[in-house]
């Protein structure tokens, strides 16, 4: 499951991962600690998400499941013109095992600071090349160059 935490006072999002399913049975505006997360000490207020398909998760639709609903104003669809009302499908607002992303906004601040737990890692220099620019360095040294694999120069963006 994805987390995306995001904190008001200085308008970044920070994104966390977890391979166990958390927060299953809570209510969107429910307060949730963040402890599993790696913030100890963090409060936050779950904001809403989407499922493994990509549907959004809905405040006025009870339960967890997955529904079609007529509606002129709901996440995932916004009007084109005044009165167009749709049929959309949209999650109910409880978390499940479905769910793939939780957006939770930040309520309670802990004592370490978000960016030293979730802020960007530097990128090694095998992972700052391009996937081509590696196969060509790799096609370069089988071949037997290995002074020539090592002179890939790295592409202008």
């Amino acid at each position: 499951m994805k987390i995306v935490v995001s904190d008001q006072k200085t308008g970044k999002a920070y994104m966390a991962s977890s391979e166990q399913e958390l927060f299953v049975g809570k209510k969107i505006g429910e307060i949730v600690k963040l402890d599993e997360v790696g913030l100890a000490g963090f409060e936050a207020k779950i904001a809403g998400g989407s499922d493994k398909q990509g549907f959004p998760m809905n405040v006025s639709m009870q339960g967890s499941a997955r529904k079609k609903i007529f509606t002129a104003e709901a996440p995932g669809f916004h009007a084109t013109r005044k009165g167009e009302r749709k049929r959309i499908s949209v999650r109910g607002n409880t978390v499940s095992n479905e769910t793939s992303q939780l957006n939770v906004v930040i309520t309670k601040a802990g004592a370490v600071k978000i960016e030293e737990v979730l802020g960007k890692k530097e990128l090694s220099e095998q992972d700052q090349i391009s996937a081509k620019e590696r196969m060509i360095k790799k096609s370069l040294e089988l071949a037997g160059s290995a002074e020539l694999g090592s002179g890939v120069k790295k592409a202008k963006h």
